[in-house]
């Protein structure tokens, strides 16, 4: 053997930048890959406009104290792919409402929010037959009620494999 072979390479400037390439290199990917998720799926807007919204929130509240001061019980359920309503009035009377329109959201995506109408029943409960992907949803109801003004309430359920039904929240 040579001198020349048995020469031990050192760490080089060469090898310090291929090693600083490397690592910035990694970083900016995965940083550009969750920069691109982060814009392709929700947006995170809740509102379009923060200072009109704020401009109802007392309307809101308003709105809120008056559906307690009736003293309406409600019951929202998802179960094995059927949505029902349940309100009655003070006095466990059904509340016959025209229309209840449902629009379901998904907390964190847009893609899959609907509306949907709940039909009325001889018993004085609203339902659908209406089929949801697994996991949480929030479902906005308005009843149209005549002579009154709507009545709102959210709801949030999750849909889960096991049981094919939900939980309210």
């Amino acid at each position: 053997m040579t001198v020349q072979a048995l020469k031990v390479r050192g760490f080089t400037g060469w090898h310090m930048l291929a090693v600083l390439g490397l690592f910035f290199g990694v970083t900016i990917i995965v940083n550009l890959t969750l920069a691109f998720f982060a814009s392709s799926s929700w947006t995170g807007l809740v509102v379009k406009n923060s200072y009109v919204a704020s401009q109802h929130f007392n309307e809101h509240l308003a709105n809120e104290r008056r559906q307690a001061s009736l003293g309406w019980s409600d019951q929202f359920t998802y179960d094995h792919g059927m949505m029902t309503l349940r309100l009655t009035d003070a006095n466990g009377v059904p509340v016959s409402a025209d229309v209840v329109h449902v629009v379901l959201r998904r907390p964190v995506a847009e893609q899959q929010d609907h509306e949907v109408r709940l039909l009325a029943n001889a018993d004085g409960t609203f339902t659908l037959r209406h089929d949801l992907g697994l996991g949480v949803w929030a479902a906005d109801l308005r009843i149209e009620i005549p002579g009154q003004a709507d009545w709102v309430k959210r709801y949030r359920f999750i849909v889960r494999a096991n049981d094919l039904g939900a939980s309210t929240q």
